[in-house]
């Protein structure tokens, strides 16, 4: 059964807009779960424009309460994870000046890193995730990196979409990387500027097995609420 991951930055980015207390994102963190998300997402980035620590602290020690905790792969923020004990961590890119994320992580490049990294979170029985671009490659180097799941980024896909161009290749791209994921013993899931119609497309994809949306859910709420929203998404992928 396919399971439903709720980023929920965006309610401390509304939060953070007026300095104050409200939205809570520890509250938002406790409803989600309860109109039926399956994990919390949330994104603890080198500059804290939304997560802070704080944030992250309380977040995870929400009894029952599972979460996947983001994050880039500087030494200070590794060590700051450990201290926040999630249940999950996925490794991702960050470029301080980006808006979101822009792909997935440059493997050939921190190979050294990601894979200190791994065995550091293996030894705190801590599940660990690689965001990756939708490729063979990157999928085989995960494997051998030692994680046990790869988020393969669905921007592209998610964008040809929105914008009604042909997704063919695209889809083909995350479904192969999937199919070879599931072969090679990894766990699939798959993220980034999804909405209902990109979703429903990649629930056609049976080797992935979660998937983790946050933008499309905070803002589709300001109108229809939260509620409906989720309601509508677990349709969708079960």
């Amino acid at each position: 059964m396919k399971r439903l991951g709720v980023n929920i930055d965006h309610v401390a980015t509304l939060r953070n807009a007026r300095g104050e207390f409200h939205p809570d994102p520890v509250y938002a963190a406790k409803f989600a779960k309860k109109l039926g998300a399956d994990s919390i997402t949330i994104h603890l980035r080198e500059d804290r424009r939304h997560i802070k620590d704080i944030d992250a602290k309380k977040i995870c020690s929400v009894k029952n309460l599972l979460v996947n905790l983001e994050i880039s792969i500087r030494d200070e923020i590794v060590k700051n994870a450990l201290k926040i004990k999630p249940n999950f961590i996925c490794l991702v890119p960050e470029n301080r000046k980006e808006i979101t994320t822009e792909g997935g992580l440059d493997l050939k490049r921190n190979e050294k890193k990601i894979k200190k990294i791994i065995k550091l979170f293996k030894k705190n029985n801590i599940r660990t995730s690689l965001f990756i671009n939708p490729t063979q490659r990157d999928v085989l180097m995960s494997r051998n990196f030692g994680a046990d799941c790869v988020e393969l980024h669905t921007g592209k896909f998610a964008n040809l979409v929105k914008l009604k161009k042909d997704i063919k290749k695209e889809f083909y791209r995350i479904k192969k990387s999937s199919k070879f994921a599931e072969k090679i013993g990894l766990e699939v899931h798959a993220g980034h500027g999804l909405d209902f119609k990109s979703t429903k497309y990649l629930c056609k994809i049976k080797e992935i097995k979660e998937f983790n949306i946050g933008h499309f859910i905070i803002g589709e709420s300001i109108f229809f609420g939260l509620k409906k929203v989720l309601v509508q998404f677990k349709k969708i992928i079960r």
